[in-house]
């Protein structure tokens, strides 16, 4: 069984440990970076983009409408084509079953926004992306969901630290919203026209 904490018991600044990491690797290895849509993953791309061969992993069932997944898809798509970075940026796209999201969240339909059901969606995306990133041979992985404000980066990584030890591919931490990444992905979206969405995707995001 694998356990997961809803508490946090103390702080770590993930964006150093990533800048820790980062100095220990080598140069172009492989990561497999969850995206949740164009803007996050434009300040997140540009960051990484000149120290890693990055395959975006569009893994994202929470999104329940279909017309508003497939507007997401498509600026992502556009996206990487556009930005320059020093290696190439490929693109994987996850199965989408938003009913394994609405089965995952039974129970949970009415916590508030950052609570219990977040944390299982967390969860949800990142194993996911942990499992496609050890069967295809990926030296790392992680998300672009702490770039956002509104998104717990301690829940997020506690995840993924987890994870890594289940998969055996390394969780590369982060807190992307660090150093301006927030603001630089509003640059970028405006920069790129990219579309920004107004809630995470899931209905009970919308509804609050």
């Amino acid at each position: 069984m694998i356990y997961y904490s809803l508490k946090w018991c103390g702080y770590m600044n993930y964006d150093l440990e990533m800048e820790k990491q980062l100095q220990q690797m080598e140069e172009g290895s492989s990561l497999l970076l969850h995206a949740c849509c164009a803007p996050c993953s434009s300040a997140v791309l540009e960051r990484l983009g000149d120290f890693f061969k990055i395959t975006i992993f569009y893994y994202n069932p929470n999104i329940t409408e279909e017309n508003e997944y497939k507007k997401r898809v498509c600026e992502v798509k556009r996206f990487i084509k556009e930005i320059k970075t020093k290696y190439p940026i490929n693109f994987l796209e996850g199965d989408y079953k938003p009913l394994e999201f609405l089965e995952m969240a039974k129970g949970l339909e009415n916590e508030p926004e950052r609570g219990k059901r977040c944390y299982e969606c967390y969860k949800m995306r990142l194993e996911e992306t942990a499992k496609v990133a050890s069967e295809n041979n990926f030296l790392y992985f992680t998300t672009t969901l702490s770039l956002s404000p509104y998104k717990n980066a301690n829940w997020i990584n506690e995840i993924g630290k987890n994870l890594d030890t289940i998969y055996e591919c390394s969780f590369l931490y982060s807190d992307f919203k660090k150093k301006n990444g927030y603001k630089r992905s509003i640059e970028l979206s405006k920069k790129y026209n990219l579309y920004r969405q107004d809630y995470c995707g899931c209905i009970y995001s919308r509804r609050g």
